[in-house]
């Protein structure tokens, strides 16, 4: 059953010519859905199968009274007044007992935003006008506490107000055009982040794979208590300027380098190379960018845009990873989750 979603290109601005759908772009796991008949698969992006991490979302696409439907969502997992990616990342979980437990405390909802295939009939080929209006029209008949519809505007300057917004439980935007069919494995669609920045310790570095030359900073920012956390790394240094560099972080190399969560620490984003890293005496500052947090630290690899030797290590603090309030989307949706149990 499997299918290539249809993926999106990161662009630097909200298109603001005609023929174009706004959607929030949620903060969760990419997941197609397939119902024939008795059987049911969730397929992840990467066209790994989900229905056993998420056997809550499952067990509905299942009890739903149709022979046949292919949908497409995002897998999201409300807790308390946010979305939990990290709750997420703790269903990919070797143990059917950890999972089944995690399931019914933090149950999974699956965010509608196209579809394939109805009960009545293949939609792929027509356009997304045409698929939205089909999806609405099951999710009508079918809505319940797991499967929600996610919202759309036509107008921009609405979905602006949503980027504006990102950061908390929202990723930023993404923008469909009305017009066209879907297109499996193509980068159709656009999204649109909001980056933002922030002041970080360099409290390690790791060399490069095949040379001896820095390959990764590692950034660290101080809590309250002054311990100072590893919170993530940015690679994006200039080539022309790492033999210099190194030899600049090689005169500071001194351990602890961080004094709170540290790189080879209990994560789940330890790897066999976390624990090759070199620690520094925290004197260095590097503003960097980034688009999103999870768990108090960055989740991709950070921009790195210059040096601050006007800033003081010390006033490096977490404060500047703040969520922000969540927009009104976000509010609406999850509140419709909630009342339709």
């Amino acid at each position: 059953m499997a299918i290539e979603p249809m993926e999106a290109k990161l662009v630097a601005e909200l298109p603001d010519d005609a023929g174009w759908q706004y959607e929030p772009k949620w903060d969760g796991f990419r997941c197609l859905v397939f119902k024939q008949d008795e059987e049911v698969e969730l397929q992840s992006k990467s066209g790994k199968p989900l229905a056993r991490y998420f056997p809550e979302v499952a067990a509905a696409i299942a009890a739903l009274p149709v022979e046949r439907v292919v949908l497409d969502g995002e897998l999201l997992i409300p807790v308390e007044a946010s979305l939990s990616f990290e709750a997420l990342q703790m269903r990919l979980h070797p143990a059917e007992s950890r999972i089944r437990k995690l399931a019914a405390e933090t149950p999974a909802r699956l965010m509608l935003f196209d579809c394939l295939a109805t009960p009545e009939a293949e939609v792929a080929g027509r356009p997304l006008a045409e698929r939205r209006a089909a999806l609405e029209a099951f999710y009508a008949q079918h809505r319940s506490a797991t499967l929600r519809l996610s919202p759309l505007t036509l107008d921009r300057a609405v979905a602006q107000r949503w980027l504006d917004a990102a950061g908390g439980a929202l990723d930023g935007v993404i923008a469909k055009r009305r017009d066209e069919a879907y297109r499996p494995g193509e980068r159709a669609m656009l999204k649109i982040k909001r980056l933002r920045t922030a002041d970080c310790v360099v409290g390690g570095f790791r060399y490069a794979s095949k040379k001896r030359e820095v390959g990764s900073l590692l950034l660290g920012l101080y809590d309250e208590a002054g311990l100072l956390h590893h919170v993530g790394f940015t690679s994006a240094v200039a080539a022309a300027e790492r033999p210099a560099l190194t030899a600049q972080l090689e005169t500071l190399v001194e351990a602890p380098g961080f004094t709170g969560d540290a790189p080879g620490g209990p994560s789940r984003w330890s790897t066999e190379r976390s624990a090759e890293w070199q620690p520094l005496r925290p004197e260095l500052v590097a503003e960097v960018r980034y688009d999103h947090v999870t768990g108090r630290r960055f989740r991709h690899g950070t921009g790195f845009l210059r040096w601050r030797p006007d800033k003081a290590p010390r006033q490096c603090t977490m404060e500047q990873l703040g969520e922000e309030a969540r927009p009104a989307v976000v509010e609406a949706a999850l509140a419709e989750a909630e009342s339709a149990r």
